[in-house]
């Protein structure tokens, strides 16, 4: 409403303009970037082309940079990396960083400069083993060069995210992700389409059905997805301070995402699953090597449903981990609310846990499907795996488009509302 109220293009949203121009600029030198190979790296990149398999997740994340060996090869996952274990660390394993989230802004600031650091070592060692155990350079020199040019390659990107989160518009780092992904959507549809009409596999009228009918479920997980990241239930509340009138007039709610982790389950389950691929294909053991590919990774029967297992049990641990009951029950004690019904204190907690133990059973079964989507697809039709239907790309670029388009609503909401002040 507020977007077909008050145009972007409009002359009071001239800045706003300039920030989504910003934006746009800087995902363009990202693009760049992600095509720019390292020129050490070329001579052994023979060894690597059509060996990613199980490190598809990490080339997903890259724009594809990461199997050209690109500059921007790693893209932002040590970021991820490390934000995962500042976040594990944080659940009272470490006390400094228990204390550290209880100190609020000044507290997540510092908490953020140590996810940088830990992101850049991590970057580090993640560019070395991949330089010296997937592309086989022998040569320390070589080996040296190629690393730091990776690593530079994160810290830029670091940089890059933080420029337009503060002077574009939505976060910088989840864009980026999210800009990795959209520039492989032309290879899913050119590939889709190859498969269906131009490889002669099916009857040319029968194979532009089969695309069209592709097409459609596409759109129709799209909105799935869309349903799932906007779908919350709202719990009603009370204020002490409120008379019962006052009350129904402006109803409150505890609003509670039916998916509040998002993706991140699938980003754990799958880089879980990558790292016994990574440890024995770096010992070189042939029968630790035969047994991840028979038994663990998600292409396998027991892999597969090890991977569904674990994107419901991550969608459970990032949940709480996130979104604590405990906290939101003196939250509402402390403001002076509290649930009809139920009483403040252990009650609610109880209340609140269990109501969010239902709705993530059903968020983390939704995104289960859909991440198991492309496999099954390619599975029963034989596509590739890249352009069947489904899968974490979707689930990241949707996620990030809405958190988007609510920042410009906002952004336009407000000044909107100043525009009409000033008259």
């Amino acid at each position: 409403m507020a977007l077909k109220s008050f145009k972007v293009f409009s002359k009071d949203a001239k800045d706003l303009r300039k920030r989504i121009a910003f934006t746009m600029l800087l995902l363009g030198v990202y693009a760049l970037g992600t095509g720019i190979t390292i020129i050490w790296a070329a001579p052994w990149l023979e060894t690597l082309y059509g060996n990613l398999g199980f490190m598809g997740i990490f080339n997903l994340m890259s724009g594809g940079g990461f199997e050209r060996f690109s500059i921007f090869g790693l893209g932002v996952s040590p970021y991820i990396s490390a934000s995962i274990v500042t976040q594990i660390l944080q659940m009272d394993i470490i006390p400094y960083f228990k204390e550290l989230k209880e100190q609020g802004y000044v507290g997540r600031q510092k908490i953020n400069r140590i996810t940088r650091y830990l992101g850049i070592l991590l970057a580090f060692v993640q560019a070395y083993m991949l330089t010296v155990f997937l592309l086989k350079v022998s040569d320390v020199a070589m080996v040296l060069k190629i690393t730091l040019v990776m690593t530079a390659g994160t810290a830029f990107l670091l940089w890059l995210g933080d420029q337009i989160t503060e002077k574009g518009i939505g976060n910088g780092t989840s864009l980026l992700i999210m800009a990795s992904i959209v520039l492989s959507l032309p290879q899913v549809f050119t590939g889709s389409y190859a498969a269906f009409i131009s490889s002669g596999t099916y009857e040319l009228w029968l194979g532009i059905i089969f695309y069209i009918i592709y097409i459609l479920m596409y759109l129709l997980v799209i909105i799935g997805i869309i349903w799932l990241t906007l779908a919350e239930r709202k719990i009603p509340i009370q204020y002490a301070n409120k008379t019962v009138s006052a009350y129904k007039a402006n109803q409150s709610y505890l609003p509670l995402k039916i998916n509040y982790a998002g993706v991140m389950p699938v980003i754990f389950a799958s880089m879980l699953l990558t790292i016994p691929s990574i440890v024995v294909n770096i010992i070189g053991n042939t029968n630790a090597i035969e047994f991840v590919n028979n038994y663990i990774l998600y292409t396998s029967p027991t892999g597969f449903v090890l991977y569904l297992a674990l994107i419901i049990f991550f969608s459970y641990f990032y949940t709480f981990m996130a979104m604590n009951p405990e906290e939101m029950s003196k939250d509402l004690n402390k403001s002076g609310a509290y649930i009809p019904g139920i009483r403040p204190g252990k009650e609610t907690t109880k209340y609140i846990s269990k109501v969010v133990g239902r709705i993530t059973f059903v968020g983390s079964l939704f995104i289960a499907f859909i991440a198991a989507l492309p496999i099954v697809v390619s599975n029963i039709t034989g596509l590739s795996r890249d352009i069947a239907i489904g899968g974490t790309g979707l689930l990241i670029v949707v996620g990030v488009a809405i958190e988007t388009y609510k920042q410009i609503e906002s952004g336009l909401v407000s000044r909107k509302y100043q525009h009409r002040r000033g008259r």
